[in-house]
């Protein structure tokens, strides 16, 4: 029986959450009060094996020849370990690492082909942990306490979260004889040369990457793809990552999305959100373009974001080859973000463990910082290859896989790239305009890049030069007039009427100006998104309904939204008398000159918890 003293949002919660387990309880309870915001996090990616060695007694593991102590063997093991990762977590904080991206975490295959499953993607049991990322002697099953859970622990403990690498579209390669051998906790469960029960697909490598059929169906460099219409499989798969869930996982990055159907993708996510409701996940398209449609199609129809591979090129283009066009060509991204309907919660990123590293392309540590400016300002959530703040890098056949995974070697504090981070992942959390607002461009050209970020009574203003010396005039900062501090260097920027006359700019300049209005606040926000509205310049999307803070249908009191752009309207709304009740509402537009548009909809209802934030997620009904 539900207590009738409880207030209605907790009346539903119990209601629909018959767990008993107090970790699960909570977990449900994170739907009606909170939701996790990955929008202002900085994610740090780190490549286990490569990071830090801090276990030598499990150096060896269950076989010994995988593991290379001289370090030549870029396919073989070089003794990074969680342990390792535990110990840098306070250097990880200081530099303003919030969420760690780990490389896939389960029990691979133990034999060599070219290389070792050191990358992590050659799974063998996804409801175990590879033992050479745990202790000696401890055992590897998902149901015994390891390392990773004091990794957790330690990282919970201070702020961070933790993101796990996982894949479902395929297990292993043949080696010597054996593929696509799955155990589930150490018993055989499938195999490739025994599919008895159907769990994968039996077609040859994709060679034509334009064929759809052969995208989902056919196999990659002769990984053993799963069968995703086999039921098992799909309990098994779900079951296992539901088990990384209960272990403390935040978050959740997912490798090559676009090689199994959505369906397929629509019914994982919702099977994990409904096990984890504040579960947040962003997916591999591969190389994938906002022009390409399927990439921002995917988004729109999963709920999953992607890592942004378009921005990703366009920096690599811009800023490392100095290819014609210049910012331009980053420009030109931005103005694809309309397909997304969250555009702002894309990955953003320059370089990863499958191309070589910016600095391989470009060993200016000045056009580095550029780079990085970029990502930690500009719209989306940016993720960090390990070593960047250390300028790790190696050009071996051009920095390509594997030279693009070295050891992590060097933990300066001190370099002015290390710092430059930690001030802007700091900023990204002070000034919601970065993590929350609008993006709009105010000086273009092929070296100089001006942007403000916008949200609210927040500004955040971003000038970039990748060029020589230079003066420019701003005309509309977006700015209240005054003079501005920049947050990165010791300099200062005056702003009159609006806006910057005559700035001179230094080759490889980098200023951040930010100007941090009230933070949004109440005993319930709710994080509202609406897309699929089309406005004009001048018009207001607003929320109107039975409450006050909706202005009790009062269009004249409803509460308006930020523009972020032409697909997007975002806004936070702080609930203090209604909270806990249950409310009614719509959208509409408000017009400087006409009577306003309401949505042609039976009004929208929602139970309001009595404390926390939640999120919204409506599409316009015209």
């Amino acid at each position: 029986m539900v207590s009738s003293s409880k207030t209605t949002a907790e009346q539903a919660a119990g209601l629909f959450s018959q767990k008993t387990e107090p970790e699960k309880e909570a977990d449900f309870e994170f739907f009606f009060t909170r939701s996790v915001e990955f929008r202002q996090e900085t994610i740090y990616f780190i490549v286990v094996d490569r990071f830090l060695d801090g276990d030598l007694n499990n150096d060896e593991g269950p076989n010994p020849n995988l593991y290379d102590p001289s370090r030549q063997h870029w396919g073989k093991y070089w003794g990074g370990d969680l342990e390792g990762v535990i110990q840098k977590l306070d250097y990880l904080k200081d530099l303003g690492v919030t969420a760690i991206w780990l490389s896939p975490l389960f029990e691979q295959v133990e034999d060599m082909a070219e290389s070792a499953a050191m990358h992590g993607y050659w799974t063998k049991d996804f409801k175990r942990i590879n033992s050479r990322f745990i202790a000696k002697g401890e055992p590897n099953s998902l149901y015994q306490e390891t390392v990773f859970d004091r990794l957790v622990a330690e990282m919970h403990k201070r702020g961070m979260k933790l993101i796990l690498d996982i894949v479902c579209n395929h297990s292993s390669p043949d080696i010597n004889g054996q593929k696509g051998k799955l155990y589930d906790d150490g018993q055989l469960i499938a195999d490739y040369y025994d599919d008895r029960n159907g769990w994968y697909y039996h077609n040859p490598s994709i060679s034509d990457w334009n064929d759809q059929n052969q995208l989902l169906c056919y196999e990659m460099m002769g990984l053993a793809t799963f069968n995703e219409n086999n039921s098992d499989y799909r309990n098994y798969i779900k079951t296992a990552i539901k088990q990384w869930l209960d272990k403390g996982v935040d978050a959740l990055r997912i490798d090559t999305i676009k090689h199994m159907p959505v369906w397929f993708w629509q019914e994982f996510l919702t099977d994990l959100k409904t096990h984890k409701p504040a579960l947040f996940t962003f997916g591999e398209w591969g190389f994938g373009h906002p022009n390409d449609g399927r990439s921002p199609q995917f988004v729109n129809d999963t709920g999953m974001s992607i890592v942004d591979f378009g921005l990703c090129f366009a920096i690599r283009e811009a800023i490392a080859q100095n290819q014609s066009g210049g910012f331009h060509r980053i420009q030109a991204i931005f103005d694809c973000d309309h397909y997304y309907n969250s555009a702002t919660e894309l990955i953003t990123f320059f370089d990863n463990h499958d191309m070589c590293r910016f600095l391989s392309l470009n060993g200016n540590g000045n056009k580095l910082r550029l780079a990085v400016a970029l990502i930690l300002t500009c719209r989306g959530i940016p993720c960090l290859y390990y070593g960047t703040e250390q300028y790790l890098h190696n050009d071996t056949n051009g920095g390509n896989d594997p030279y693009n995974r070295p050891m992590m070697s060097d933990w300066n504090t001190d370099n002015d790239l290390y710092k430059t981070i930690g001030k802007l992942s700091q900023l990204r959390r002070k000034n919601p305009a970065i993590s929350l607002g609008s993006q709009q461009q105010k000086y273009l050209s092929d070296d100089i890049y001006v942007y403000v970020r916008r949200y609210r009574d927040s500004r955040c203003l971003v000038i970039l030069n990748k060029g020589g010396a230079n003066t420019i005039n701003i005309d509309k900062t977006e700015f209240r007039d005054g003079n501005y501090h920049c947050v990165i260097a010791d300099r200062s920027v005056s702003i009159s009427g609006g806006g910057i006359t005559r700035l001179n700019l230094s080759p490889d300049e980098v200023i951040v100006l930010s100007d941090s209005g009230e933070i949004v606040a109440g005993q319930m926000v709710v994080r509202v998104q609406l897309n699929g509205v089309q406005t004009n310049l001048g018009e207001t999307v607003v929320v109107t309904g039975d409450c006050p803070e909706l202005g009790n249908w009062d269009i004249d009191k409803a509460y308006p939204l930020e523009y972020i752009n032409q697909n997007t309207w975002f806004g936070e709304i702080p609930f203090n008398e209604s909270a806990g009740k249950a409310i009614a509402y719509k959208y509409a537009i408000i017009r400087p000159d006409g009577f306003p548009t309401r949505e042609n909809i039976t009004n929208r209802r929602w139970i309001l918890a009595s404390t926390g934030t939640v999120k919204w997620r409506n599409k316009w009904a015209g």
